[in-house]
């Protein structure tokens, strides 16, 4: 795993050693970041932009963000190994000034986030078991963390059927190999 591309470009990511983890791999990040440098619909402008990365594991999509020009990124992870290496990868690439890890569980998120933050990009990566997408998509809808132009982005097995939130419209559906990326935004 590396950052693909920004001031940290080629710099090697940390990733843990164990099968209970999935890093996002290269090909799906670069491609993911190709969509929102690019698309029409479902592009966002990363410099300045606040990052929430939940499920964030070791913070190759945060990581990525900050590198490319994004000014906070706060990671929501409580699995223990991977916060370890995410706590390194931060160090490793002095990024402490720009992040905020919170160590505890997404659906706990409520007790840290109800400081009216609004972010540009969420970024959704739970384990590809977990079935909780509506609930998770209807908290951050609650806590008042999207505005007008956020974009959230969605990383799923392909074979998942996915009970979507309602208000979730859908800018676009990318399949790569065993993943499914969903583009969109909270209506």
């Amino acid at each position: 795993m590396r950052v693909i591309s920004g001031i940290l470009k080629g710099k090697k990511i940390l990733q843990p050693l164990d099968i209970n983890t999935r890093p996002l791999r290269d090909l799906v990040k670069e491609t993911i970041f190709n969509i929102i440098d690019h698309s029409k619909d479902a592009s966002v402008d990363l410099d300045n932009a606040k990052i929430l990365d939940l499920f964030s594991g070791t913070g190759s999509f945060g990581i990525e963000c900050l590198s490319r020009g994004a000014r906070k990124a706060v990671f929501v992870e409580n699995y223990d190994k991977s916060l370890k290496i995410l706590d390194k990868n931060i160090k490793n690439f002095n990024l402490e000034d720009k992040t905020f890890v919170f160590k505890k569980s997404v659906f706990e998120i409520d007790k840290f986030l109800k400081l009216n933050k609004k972010f540009d990009i969420i970024f959704i990566d739970p384990p590809f078991k977990n079935k909780q997408l509506k609930e998770i998509l209807d908290k951050i809808k609650n806590l008042n963390l999207i505005s007008e132009n956020t974009r959230i982005i969605i990383h799923r097995d392909k074979k998942t059927k996915e009970k979507i939130n309602q208000k979730f419209l859908i800018l676009r559906e990318k399949i790569l190999g065993l993943s499914k990326i969903y583009f969109g935004k909270i209506i």
